[in-house]
């Protein structure tokens, strides 16, 4: 699986307290192997981001993803309420 960094998720991800960042990468890791591992509840998002699917890296902080074939291209990381509010 090859994974992509938007340049909006870049962005945003670097003003993300460093805990928070740090927890990204266990959790894309965790996608890497298990995509639909009961922590990360894969689930989609069509309703707001057309097309695409959401992980769980905290209780309140989300990444927004895009998926083809074996390309997963990561468009949005934040709040539960930043990116659906």
């Amino acid at each position: 699986m090859k994974i992509g960094l938007h340049r909006r998720f870049l962005k945003q991800y670097t003003k993300l307290p460093r805990n928070i960042r740090v927890q990204f990468v266990e959790r894309k890791n965790l996608f890497i192997q298990e995509p639909f591992h009961p922590l990360l509840h894969n689930h989609s998002v069509d309703g707001v981001f057309p097309g695409c699917r959401s992980i769980n890296i905290t209780g309140d902080y989300r990444a927004v993803f895009r998926q083809q074939d074996e390309q997963v291209l990561f468009l949005e990381i934040g709040t539960h309420s930043e990116l659906y509010g």
